[in-house]
């Protein structure tokens, strides 16, 4: 007998146990679980292919990966899935157990954040075969206790190390940026002032560039299209800029850039720095002219949370505004 139970939202979820292993599937109405149950018991109800979950992975890659900004991530990734023992299982032998021993095996690899990451793409592969290939019924690892997550970053860029970085890099406001690692040095001091991601730097065309206005068409987040007013420190960049391409501001892609920045980080011996960190600085800096929903609207964040993850003053920074 079925193990009725009624959602939240009205539906029935039944729980039907054959040969062993439970099955869970959520319908509008009680009689339609009854005849799914009959189905599933009469085995008419199996539509999971013989395939194992490296199979099912590579499908996702091919079909669902191939759609996304991040498919070389998810890419690399997968081909790294496919060589764990959790891939030769068959999705039909799918269990929580299988992934909390998959969980409790990378955390002792890797970082908990590292952890995350890969268990949101093997999560939301599982769902696709839910719900649009019904290759399952259910998640597996729905209800699964997630590692926890690290406390955000808070490293603050100093002076000293923008200085070191800039040498570096060959970067200064005077300089001619005939070389990619200049413009990288550009790019750096570029995203301090705007708060730009990388990928948002490398995108930006002069076309998207009205008076001081830099228009981010193509960003990380829905939130992150946006109209982003420019500081003279940052115009002076864009100027410098003029003329080394027709149609890209700076001229570089995300792989030169994060490859050069890797390069001269080691050259001035400047460790635990990452790009991403010039937008805590640049979050910090702004916060201190501009309130807190035109600071939102200009960085790109929709949940005025983030903006605590990204701003980092001191409270001895603050002690001033009270008196």
């Amino acid at each position: 007998m079925a193990n009725v139970t009624k959602t939240k939202s009205g539906k029935w979820r039944f729980q039907v146990t054959v040969n062993y292993k439970a099955t869970v599937k959520t319908f509008e109405t009680k009689a339609e679980g009854y005849a799914w149950e009959e189905s599933l018991r009469q085995g008419k109800d199996n539509k999971t292919p013989v395939m194992t979950f490296g199979k099912l992975l590579e499908k996702y890659r091919d079909e669902v990966s191939i759609k996304k900004k991040g498919e070389r991530w998810e890419r690399i990734r997968i081909e790294k899935f496919l060589n764990d023992k959790i891939a030769n299982i068959k999705i039909s032998d799918l269990s929580k157990s299988n992934f909390a021993e998959w969980r409790d095996r990378r955390l002792k690899q890797v970082s908990a954040l590292s952890v995350l990451r890969e268990w949101a793409l093997l999560s939301h592969c599982l769902q696709v075969a839910v719900n649009e290939w019904e290759y399952l019924t259910d998640n597996p690892m729905r209800g699964l206790k997630k590692p926890q997550g690290e406390p955000p970053r808070d490293r603050l860029i100093t002076q000293e190390e923008i200085d070191r970085l800039c040498f570096a890099l060959n970067y200064s406001n005077n300089a001619i940026l005939t070389t990619i690692t200049s413009r990288v040095g550009a790019a750096f001091m570029f995203a301090i002032e705007t708060a730009f991601r990388a990928q948002e730097i490398c995108n930006l065309k002069w076309s998207d560039i009205k008076g001081r206005v830099a228009k981010i068409n193509d960003s990380k987040t829905y939130t992150g299209i946006r109209e982003v007013p420019l500081s003279l420190v940052a115009m002076g960049i864009i100027e410098q800029c003029r003329g080394i391409d027709k149609e890209f501001v700076f001229k570089i892609s995300t792989s030169q850039l994060d490859s050069l920045f890797r390069k001269a980080k080691g050259l001035v011996d400047i460790e635990d720095l990452h790009f991403h960190d010039t937008r805590h600085l640049a979050i910090t800096r702004l916060a201190s002219k501009l309130e807190v929903l035109e600071l939102a609207r200009v960085v790109g964040h929709k949940d005025l949370k983030m903006l605590l993850v990204y701003y980092n003053k001191a409270a001895s920074d603050l002690v001033s505004k009270l008196d």
